[in-house]
């Protein structure tokens, strides 16, 4: 049973994560994404440790471990977030978040395909409510005047990317406190982000409008800020299916939020397209069989 407390720190869980894709879509009108990334990521992690340090976490990575950090931010940061703004750039940011979040059945069929985990009937089922997802989203954008199908692409890319993370994670030995090893593996991406956006885009102006600096001090101050310390604080104690039916409504709230936010109205496949994902996502998460998925460490 949650207590009021853990109710309320969910639902605006939720509502952060959900909410960031618009947010992301608004970002990108006037900054490019590399620069948005490495930007807004680089905020977030200083945010994060100076508040983690704060509350006594140890964040010094013992020497063995780096090389696990650099390994696990691979997948989990840079490919995620890489692929996935090029992905929110090209499509309307909610069908860009129905699609990243078809991860946790990449993750079952990853699993199974490299790793000898059991596939099941709810597993089949699930596969093939994503392809249906995916193949009316990716008809849409082909039969649109203006359709971008290469997003669909970069989004199923970074849901790929987070699912093999999710595997590496559950794998990985390492006594770094999660919270630690979320942020190293942020600053690690950071400076990544930082070079690439050097040398493959042009160096911003930074004169954006009130919209914009609101958009990124979301980025920084509530994504990778407020939603991260709310989820490292609930984690330990939600049941997996609580935390399961939350990581399921943020495809909804960031298809709903659209609208308000940036103008994007859903069509009729992205409506059937949201819940083929929010059922697939149930036939995996909720399953007692199957392993809680690792915490979502950056309101994907």
């Amino acid at each position: 049973m949650l207590s009021r407390r853990q109710f309320w720190g969910l639902v605006a869980l939720t509502l952060m994560w959900g909410v960031n894709w618009p947010m992301m879509k608004l970002s990108l009108r006037e900054l490019t994404p590399l620069y948005f990334r490495a930007f807004t990521m680089t905020g977030g992690a200083l945010w994060l440790y100076l508040f983690f340090r704060a509350r006594g976490v140890r964040m010094a990575p013992a020497g063995p471990e780096w090389r696990q950090i650099a390994a696990l931010a691979l997948p989990n940061m840079l490919g995620w977030h890489v692929l996935s703004i090029f992905g929110v750039q090209a499509l309307a940011s909610g069908r860009a978040a129905i699609l990243g979040f078809t991860m946790p059945v990449w993750t079952v069929l990853l699993g199974a395909l490299f790793f000898g985990e059991r596939l099941t009937r709810r597993v089949g089922v699930a596969a093939a409510l994503v392809l249906l997802a995916i193949g009316l989203l990716l008809s849409h954008e082909l039969d649109a005047l203006a359709g971008r199908p290469v997003g669909v692409l970069w989004m199923e890319g970074a849901a790929l990317a987070w699912a093999l993370g999710t595997l590496m994670m559950r794998r990985a030995r390492l006594t770094l406190p999660m919270p630690a090893l979320t942020v190293w593996m942020m600053i690690l991406t950071a400076a990544v982000l930082w070079v690439l956006a050097l040398v493959a885009e042009p160096w911003p102006e930074w004169r954006f409008s009130w919209p914009m600096w609101l958009s990124l001090a979301y980025g920084v101050l509530i994504n990778y800020g407020f939603a991260q310390i709310i989820w490292f604080g609930l984690a330990r104690h939600l049941p997996p299916a609580t935390s399961a039916m939350s990581i399921m409504a943020v495809p909804l709230i960031g298809t709903l939020s659209a609208t308000l936010i940036v103008g994007e109205w859903p069509t009729w496949q992205d409506g059937v397209a949201m819940l083929a994902v929010m059922g697939a996502m149930a036939a995996v998460l909720l399953s007692p069989r199957t392993p809680r998925t690792a915490p979502v460490e950056d309101a994907r």
